[in-house]
């Protein structure tokens, strides 16, 4: 059984069939779900969701895309959206300098502001980052005295970024990227890294993997990122899949 750690099943891309969607997921082995809350609006349906289904878990946060769309109350709303029980995590929030939907300072400023914020009320944070490596380990390296507990989601940088995100205390979570042909330096981290911080996810819809790619993704197809992710590290996939399970379990404090 396995997780999928992220995914987007608020988005529009699953309007006409999510409960297919949802069904493929269970019946192919996929315990848990996690959707993605990436503005207050699309984490309230997460939360929906959720509310739904007692495998779905939901998160909060607001996207750097829409770092300058940001106020106050809408920071106050997602932190009444977070005291519910189904919400596990503060995410996505990070920084996104390849994209630029948003200018760089307002970014900073906000996911400043969202990691206080989760500290505060003791939600791990997930971590969208984006051609933004020392910009994000400076701004964590600056909270002092900070346990910091969370994912740097849809991993993208090299091992030795990885193993500082894990000092750090963050878990590294892997895409479906890792099935791509030219993806040399992902499958780096996924073979080398220590188990214990390792997730798998989808990114879904975006990101589907080989032999999907092109395809809108769907949290069933965790199942090829993990297959491969156990091929590489040498480990039965059964194996693998109960201890990645069990990784993300233990960081969002689910059964």
């Amino acid at each position: 059984m396995l997780i999928d750690s992220h995914a987007h099943l608020d988005m529009d891309d699953y309007k006409n069939d999510l409960e297919s969607v949802i069904d493929r997921a269970v019946e192919g082995g996929v315990e848990r779900i996690i959707t993605i809350g990436i503005d207050l609006a699309s984490s309230i349906k997460a939360l929906e969701l959720a509310n739904r289904y007692d495998f779905i878990y939901s998160t909060v946060g607001f996207h750097p895309h829409d770092a300058d769309k940001v106020s106050d109350a809408h920071l106050k709303e997602l932190q009444v959206l977070a005291n519910e029980k189904k919400v596990v995590a503060w995410g996505e929030i990070g920084l996104d300098f390849f994209k630029n939907r948003s200018q760089r300072e307002k970014q900073v400023e906000i996911f400043k502001t969202q990691l206080e914020i989760a500290h505060d009320i003791g939600l791990p944070v997930i971590i969208h980052n984006r051609d933004a490596d020392k910009e994000i380990l400076g701004i964590l390296n600056s909270f002092k005295n900070t346990d910091h507990k969370g994912i740097i989601h849809c991993f993208s940088s090299d091992y030795k970024a990885a193993l500082t995100f894990i000092d750090m205390g963050f878990h590294i979570s892997i895409p479906g990227i890792v099935t791509f042909k030219n993806a040399d330096k992902l499958k780096e981290v996924a073979s080398r890294i220590p188990l214990d911080r390792l997730l798998v996810e989808t990114d879904a819809p975006f990101l589907a993997p080989v032999p999907k790619r092109g395809k809108r993704n769907e949290p069933l197809f965790v199942t090829y990122t993990a297959r491969m992710i156990a091929g590489l590290r040498k480990m039965e996939f059964e194996e693998f899949a109960a201890i990645t399970t069990a990784n993300c379990k233990n960081l969002f404090n689910i059964a």
